[in-house]
């Protein structure tokens, strides 16, 4: 690491420390050469893989712009996106990959956005999983019955 004041090319690490809900690192270091001090932060590089093959870095706010459109004029907040963007984050660098395809972190978003929102949940789910039939928003719905009531009611069995 190259001293920034004399752009020696040693450093030395006085303290470190995580950040960004330990996504992160903040070190303190200091130049042995003119004695300053500076920081630095670290974090893990995370690429996605799009559906035509180009890598880009993963982010939290394409994953909050996202699904900000499936919760419109629903009773969710820009602290429960980003509540729910940083779950996406954690499950996704739990795999341990560098890269990661973009089919996964839509997979990854399903689940906290169901727990958030279920209106929301089936209008991502819709575009994301491309329902293409009003049985497809059926069975969804349906599978959302049973996950609440453990069984399918009667309603459900006339249909």
């Amino acid at each position: 690491m190259f001293c920034p004041f004399c752009r020696h090319p040693d450093s030395r690490v006085v303290d470190s420390r995580t950040t960004d809900d330990g996504t992160a690192i903040r070190r303190r270091r200091q130049c042995p050469n003119c004695g300053r001090r500076f920081s630095t932060t670290e974090t893990a590089s995370l690429n996605v893989v799009k559906r035509n093959g180009v890598l880009e870095p993963f982010s939290r706010e394409k994953i909050i712009s996202g699904v900000r459109k499936a919760c419109q004029g629903r009773p969710v907040t820009d602290g429960d996106l980003a509540i729910l963007a940083q779950k996406v984050e954690e499950t996704v660098r739990a795999s341990g990959a560098s890269q990661v395809d973009a089919n996964e972190i839509g997979l990854a978003i399903l689940a906290p956005l169901r727990e958030l929102d279920e209106v929301a949940y089936l209008r991502f789910a819709s575009v994301y999983q491309a329902f293409e039939s009003l049985e497809d928003f059926e069975d969804a719905i349906g599978q959302l019955r049973v996950d609440h009531h453990g069984t399918v009611d009667a309603a459900d069995e006339r249909a």
